[in-house]
């Protein structure tokens, strides 16, 4: 008991390290340029310009501009610095109260491991040994699917990927992220706000789409049909209007980046 007592005052002191959060503040400027990428990415696929319009394409695409691979790096400190905080608020309930500790924890813990994931994908970029995110999908669907009850499990993962992406929605359209953040006073409150909005929702969008295409691929039994996100943005342009809803998917996904950016200075760390 007194060993556990101890070990959680030190990783509530490290949770609360003034270093850790101005870290992890690099680490939302990091994901916000992310995903300004990627709606940028987004965008050009719509507009019929090619590219892949997802991490993968993200981090190619910066490795091209002049000190590309030195901002690579810092978005893999950041982002590894930002998910080290969301395990420590995860396991610690942190800016939370007792009775919502768990649901605070459980959304921590989801965030981090997708910062994991992201950070991993820059990482190889940075090592020169580039992944493909929507490769990855796919094998990762194929495993599943070889498995006993593999169909099942994907459809689960399907379920629990589209719920992941109606929670965005959901958080957008009600203004749930106010909690997360210490909305400006004036003239600047009105601007972060249409930011969150729409980069939740639009995210949301993106994902929701990204489960769908998993229980797709469960039912026809084809891993080719989980191509990750860049798969699931480019399914939208099979959709009536699908080249205008991906551009205005892109360009949510660019303010959700923009908003990533408001977080910086607006977080609740």
């Amino acid at each position: 008991m007194k060993a556990g007592r101890k070990a959680r005052t030190a990783a509530s002191r490290a949770g609360n390290s003034n270093t850790l959060a101005m870290i992890a503040r690099i680490g939302f400027a990091a994901n916000g340029l992310t995903h300004v990428l990627i709606g940028y990415l987004a965008i050009r696929v719509a507009l019929h310009q090619g590219g892949e319009s997802d991490q993968s394409g993200a981090f190619a695409q910066l490795l091209k501009l002049p000190g590309g691979m030195i901002v690579l790096w810092i978005i893999v400190a950041g982002l590894a610095a930002l998910s080290l905080w969301l395990l420590l608020q995860a396991a610690l309930g942190l800016g939370s109260s007792s009775k919502k500790r768990w649901v605070r924890s459980l959304g921590s813990l989801g965030s981090a491991v997708a910062y994991i994931a992201v950070a991993s994908t820059a990482l190889s970029f940075a090592l020169r040994r580039p992944s493909d995110s929507s490769s990855s999908s796919t094998e990762a669907s194929g495993t599943i699917l070889s498995l006993p009850g593999g169909q099942a499990l994907l459809i689960a993962v399907g379920l629990v990927t589209v719920g992941i992406g109606g929670y965005f929605i959901y958080k957008g359209a009600r203004q749930k992220f106010r909690k997360d953040i210490t909305v400006p006073s004036g003239r600047s409150e009105r601007p972060v706000v249409v930011l969150a909005m729409t980069g939740f929702i639009a995210k949301g969008i993106a994902i929701l789409t990204l489960g769908i295409l998993f229980i797709v691929a469960a039912v026809q039994v084809d891993p080719k049909e989980a191509s990750g996100l860049d798969g699931a943005l480019k399914a939208l342009t099979e959709l009536p209007f699908g080249e205008a809803i991906l551009v205005g998917v892109g360009v949510g996904l660019i303010a959700y980046g923009l908003y990533c950016f408001a977080l910086v200075r607006l977080a609740r760390l």
